[in-house]
């Protein structure tokens, strides 16, 4: 359905054009134009076939003037025609060589002619406000260009494909159902009629309240597997976390030493396991100092272990059992959230002449929700299993496609206050609330589901949205 507000407020009856490909030189260059006046203008330039005359969606060779009128290069102009097209708008795209100076007298010619530049995310804009895409999906347009990562292309996919839009509104539905029950009691509250349940609407309240939530609880590794898993190496001075990065990453990106505290400042680097981008931050060494580079150093090694997804504390055979060991235990576990993950890594086991047992040892003082794993860096062994595990600890509980995960951060937001609204609902329903209370905690959950997917939405969010687009997109 066309989205008229959304079509007003950025008064889409103009025609719009930009480059669509990457900046710079490369082999071909795209350039879009889309509006009502897309065909005639690029029909102005073009030399050959001509394009008010061919049927949607076919490529055609010929030549094209740049801003003086002489030829500028030979291109293919594909034309696609409304309302079956990305923006909904008759679209024209231009294929042309490369060149930075092609592209930019071309634009120049288009501009002269009755087009102006897009702004950021001007076509999917176009999109959403023709009814082309809904508020999520054309967000997960940007999410596609962006993904550097299976997962998060996985997690923008299956935006894209109106998976959450679906969820979304089911629920959403669901309410307006309640809420129109409600509002029927209302419009007969002289005659004292009851149309609804009140045992069945806090049935249906309640369920719809756990799936929110449930949906924002997923929050947390959607937005780690959309911008890449934050894992924090932790442990005393000289337990081998500057090793153990360069095992994991496969490639000396710290400085190793013999040295106490030779790290000093956060050390980042990622990696892609599995299909998942995890960004390994080396950290400075927990202990008591009176060097003051040092101290900021260890503190910011406890602030990323507290924005961690996952911990990695290293631990040596020798310090398993001391006091240092129960006091950074006691530190990390105060300092972690309920999202992080920990995972006591042993290392050094090529030293110890029993690894075994230390292993056992260790176990039996960690708390039973903390996995435990030997390695030796130095000698990579146990790395694989490492990399393994901290898949495993990303991917636990999520279903192949059946769960939904949410990764945006104003979805997870407008769950949370809908969630809000919805115990407002579940309270006055269990205190014999007034209806028109109760049923204006409704509306407002109703309209906090409603923004996800832009059925009801404002300028200043489509504006933020879009802003970060890239042009030509």
């Amino acid at each position: 359905m066309e989205n008229n507000i959304t079509k007003d407020i950025i008064g889409a009856s103009d025609t719009i054009c930009a480059v669509s490909t990457a900046p710079g030189m490369g082999g071909i260059a795209v350039i879009r134009i889309s509006g009502p006046q897309a065909i005639d203008i690029v029909g102005r330039l073009w030399h050959g076939k001509k394009l008010d005359t061919i049927a949607t969606h076919t490529a055609h060779l010929g030549r094209i003037d740049g801003p003086d009128s002489e030829i500028l290069d030979q291109g293919v102009a594909t034309v696609f025609r409304a309302p079956n097209t990305f923006t909904g708008e008759d679209t024209v795209e231009l294929s042309v060589h490369g060149s930075p100076y092609i592209q930019q007298q071309l634009l120049a010619a288009l501009v002269n002619t009755g087009c102006r530049i897009a702004g950021p995310g001007e076509f999917t804009r176009r999109a959403f406000a023709n009814g082309r895409l809904d508020l999520t999906e054309a967000e997960a347009v940007a999410d596609i260009i962006a993904a550097s990562s299976r997962a998060a292309h996985n997690l923008a996919v299956s935006q894209l494909r109106g998976d959450l839009s679906r969820s979304i509104d089911a629920l959403r539905d669901s309410l307006v159902h309640i809420a129109s029950m409600l509002e029927l009691e209302l419009d007969f509250s002289e005659e004292d009629v009851s149309f609804a349940d009140r045992d069945l609407l806090t049935r249906l309240a309640t369920d719809i309240c756990d799936k929110v939530d449930s949906m924002a609880s997923t929050f947390a590794t959607g937005d780690a597997l959309r911008r890449g898993v934050p894992v924090a190496i932790i442990g005393r001075p000289n337990v081998g976390k500057s090793c153990l990065l360069n095992a994991l990453l496969g490639t000396d990106r710290a400085i190793v030493s013999d040295i106490p505290g030779t790290t000093r400042d956060t050390v980042e680097d990622t990696i892609d396991i599995n299909g998942i981008t995890f960004r390994f931050i080396d950290t400075a060494g927990l202990r008591h100092t009176d060097d003051p580079v040092e101290t900021i150093g260890i503190q910011r090694a406890i602030d990323k272990a507290r924005t961690a997804r996952i911990i990695l504390w290293l631990v040596t055979p020798d310090n398993i059992g001391t006091d240092d060991f129960e006091e950074n235990l006691r530190e990390i576990t105060a300092t972690i959230s309920d999202d992080t993950r920990l995972i006591a890594v042993l290392n050094k086991i090529d030293l110890d002449s029993a690894p075994d047992v230390t292993l056992a040892h260790l176990v039996s003082a960690l708390p039973q929700n903390v996995t435990a794993l030997p390695v030796s860096a130095r000698l990579n062994k146990g790395i694989d299993t490492l990399r393994v595990t901290l898949s495993a600890t990303i991917t636990a509980g999520l279903d192949s496609g059946e769960n939904l995960i949410v990764a945006n951060v104003r979805h997870y937001h407008a769950l949370r206050d809908a969630s809000v609204a919805l115990r407002r609902v579940l309270s006055g329903l269990a205190t014999a609330q007034y209806t028109d209370l109760i049923a204006q905690d409704l509306r407002e959950a109703i309209h906090h589901l409603s923004t996800i997917t832009g059925s009801i939405t404002t300028d200043n969010i489509l504006d933020s949205i879009f802003e970060h687009f890239c042009i030509g997109k």
